[in-house]
């Protein structure tokens, strides 16, 4: 038996980062994680160099049914603090875009400076510890908790539940945090694969499959939010930052619109061109603002000819009706569609929902009816966009819960 002041499940950012704070606070702290190695998610964030936290974090860029939950914590840890952090250990980094911050060299810089405040702290990291029991000790006034693992009982005073979500299942992600937020009484909210990519089937599928590769910059809308960023085209539907990010508000059956032209008025573009170059055919003008192999496949395909488009695309610019010009508008500009689903928790970047916020104080993270029980990171039911806010929450709400426990 191993007794112990606080008990970290789970060797993720939010983990680490509560481990290292609580054991540089005096306490004696243990992370147990049942993978051989822990921070991998870290280590294959942002394509190998770890999109770590964002210029522009505000509570606005995340989502809960608690909106007011996260405000606290983000607060009281912000970016700047994370970001002197890892200036203590001249980590160089650079804003790639829109406050993203990412390692100029590999995301394992940012591992090593966890696991570095960790041995600051004293901290006991085991891995591959199984949890196979947790029992609430009501008799005893000095610990509150049992764990019975794979490698042995311990007693902690405290126990914090880092666990994760149920995203990218391949690097370990399980259900357990939230069976053992059930176990306690505490209420978990829906779940969701999100920061996700698109698939669709039938038509739209074989559109698709037709422009895989094709990439361009869009505005894409859904449930009240849009995002101006980068969509590619799969061999399942659609991917990049704009569909990741529109993705934390879909839900199945919902529309979503998508405009390919966001930084141009193209009707008023035409009626320019119809001035200036009336010789010229459609898809040749088209072709100067965006991929020809998308001008050429969207103008071709079956939704547009519902509309007449297949029949404007070699029109000369000069022989286009006011009518035509709606339609091309319209088809550029304000494409909808259903998509099909995700492609789910095996590329998720993050679970949307998780353990009720109600019942957490925002506060201290620990369970409002369990003394002792904290909860961080994404258990929670709480999803930053794409962009380096959900490092900031781990790191924001394991600061915040070691100060309590």
């Amino acid at each position: 038996m191993k007794d112990l002041d606080c008990i970290v499940i789970g060797g993720g950012a939010a983990g680490l980062m509560c481990a290292a704070t609580a054991g540089q606070r005096g306490k004696g702290v243990a992370v147990l994680d049942h993978a051989n190695k822990v921070g991998k998610k870290i280590l294959m964030s942002g394509g190998g160099r770890c999109n770590f936290t964002n210029y522009f974090v505000e509570p606005a860029n995340y989502l809960s049914h608690n909106p007011h939950f996260c405000k606290s914590a983000l607060s009281r840890y912000t970016q700047y603090d994370f970001i002197e952090l890892v200036s203590r250990y001249n980590l160089e980094y650079h804003e790639k875009t829109l406050g993203q911050l990412f390692c100029d060299h590999k995301a394992k810089d940012i591992l090593n400076i966890l696991l570095a405040e960790c041995e600051l702290g004293s901290v006991e990291i085991t891995t591959q510890c199984s949890i196979e029991k947790v029992e609430q000790l009501t008799d005893d006034t000095d610990y509150r908790f049992k764990l019975h693992t794979t490698m042995g009982a311990y007693r902690c005073k405290s126990l914090v539940v880092a666990s994760g979500g149920l995203s990218i299942p391949t690097m370990g992600a399980t259900g357990f945090g939230y069976d053992l937020a059930k176990q306690f009484g505490l209420r978990i909210t829906a779940r969701e694969a999100s920061l996700v990519p698109f698939t669709f089937k039938g038509e739209l599928l074989t559109l698709a499959q037709s422009l895989a590769g094709v990439a361009l910059p869009v505005v894409i809308s859904c449930n009240n939010q849009s995002f101006k960023e980068a969509m590619l085209f799969t061999h399942k539907g659609i991917s990049g930052p704009a569909v990741l990010q529109i993705s934390n508000y879909w839900y199945s059956g919902y529309n979503i619109e998508i405009n390919f032209l966001p930084d141009i008025d193209l009707a008023e573009q035409i009626a320019q061109w119809q001035s200036e170059k009336s010789k010229s055919e459609l898809t040749t003008l088209l072709s100067r603002l965006m991929p020809k192999r998308f001008v050429v496949s969207w103008l071709a395909a079956e939704h547009a000819k519902a509309c007449g488009a297949d029949n404007i695309a070699n029109k000369n610019i000069a022989d286009l009706s006011r009518s035509d010009i709606e339609i091309i508008a319209k088809l550029f500009h304000s494409w909808q569609c259903i998509p099909a689903g995700t492609e789910g928790y095996k590329t998720a970047e993050v679970t949307r929902g998780g353990v009720n916020a109600d019942d957490i104080s925002s506060k201290t993270f620990e369970a409002k009816k369990v003394p002792g029980l904290y909860f961080i990171g994404e258990v929670l039911d709480v999803t930053g966009w794409l962009g380096g806010f959900n490092f900031q929450w781990a790191w924001a709400s394991g600061y915040c819960a070691a100060q309590y426990v």
